[in-house]
């Protein structure tokens, strides 16, 4: 048998042995199933959802407004005669975009700062972990608010905003992994034959730190949509009459006593959408590290 036929077996293997890991889990706990296909419905409804509905998201029609659910409106019009599921189907654009653009900005940075710190130790290692300590000294979502404030509201200041204050759990926790993982033997003998720093990196820390990043990651998700909609609703992110989940709760709270549905309706969006990131980041929790039994949170 050549080598690329074993080292093919051995992936086979792998991926056979993840499907069983995951089957397993799912098997176990049924909520984990229900957190992956809210979030794969969720998921589907951005991509597919606008091409389906034969609304437009910002064209009025007053004679219209604050009717109540109904066929031909199932979740009900706005204040300007709006579709209600029209603008929350485009607005789930809006907030798993921006929730997906600053996780992975916060992962990138973060990761990149806890490798570097981890692996290097002395000098460098302290001052960036004095970075790191005074990012968390402020709360976040504070923070943010205050970032948002200085740059204007706009949704792409949020994404900064959220971007800035989030990544310095994801630098702690790589570098405790990292401090564990490059005093093993098989990290000892690859600096001993000489193999690069950067392959170093890529082939044996990186690998060996990816579990709790992918919990992190997806229970931020999460809370990023649910801190966007917040610093939305108060006048920070998105201006009307851009169809976004907490832009479309300011603008219907005056109306929460004759027309129910127009704050409800994107309350549960965003209810539903935490709900399903928590539900798989706790799945995946359980699955990839089951003896943390502790919750990471971050806005």
């Amino acid at each position: 048998m050549t080598t690329a036929e074993t080292q093919r077996g051995a992936v086979r293997c792998r991926l056979r042995d993840a499907v069983e890991i995951v089957t397993s889990t799912l098997r176990r706990n049924p909520l984990t199933l229900l957190g992956a296909v809210i979030v794969c419905f969720l998921g589907l409804l951005a991509v597919v959802g606008p091409v389906l509905t034969p609304y437009d998201p910002t064209t009025q029609n007053l004679p219209n407004r604050l009717q109540a659910p109904s066929l031909a409106h199932p979740l009900g019009t706005d204040r300007f005669g709006r579709d209600l599921l029209t603008r929350i189907v485009y607005g789930a654009r809006f907030s798993l975009g921006i929730a997906l653009a600053v996780t992975a900005i916060r992962v990138v940075v973060g990761t990149a700062i806890g490798l570097v710190s981890g692996y290097a130790g002395g000098w460098l290692d302290e001052a960036l972990m004095r970075l790191v300590d005074i990012q968390l000294a402020f709360p976040g979502l504070i923070l943010a608010l205050v970032v948002a404030g200085i740059l204007g509201p706009s949704l792409q200041n949020i994404l900064i905003a959220l971007a800035v204050v989030g990544w310095s759990t994801y630098a702690r926790v790589v570098r405790g992994s990292v401090l564990s993982i490059k005093e093993r033997r098989y990290v000892d003998a690859a600096r001993l034959v000489g193999t690069p720093r950067r392959r170093l990196f890529r082939r044996h820390l990186l690998p060996n730190v990816i579990s709790p990043v992918v919990v992190i990651a997806t229970l931020n998700l999460g809370t990023v949509v649910l801190a966007t909609a917040g610093l939305s609703f108060i006048g920070l992110g998105a201006q009307p009459p851009t169809p976004e989940w907490g832009t479309m709760l300011a603008g219907g709270r005056a109306h929460m006593r004759q027309a129910w549905w127009v704050v409800n309706a994107p309350g549960a969006a965003i209810m539903l959408t935490v709900l399903g990131f928590n539900l798989l980041g706790d799945g995946l929790r359980d699955m990839l590290d089951p003896r943390q039994q502790t919750r990471i949170e971050e806005v």
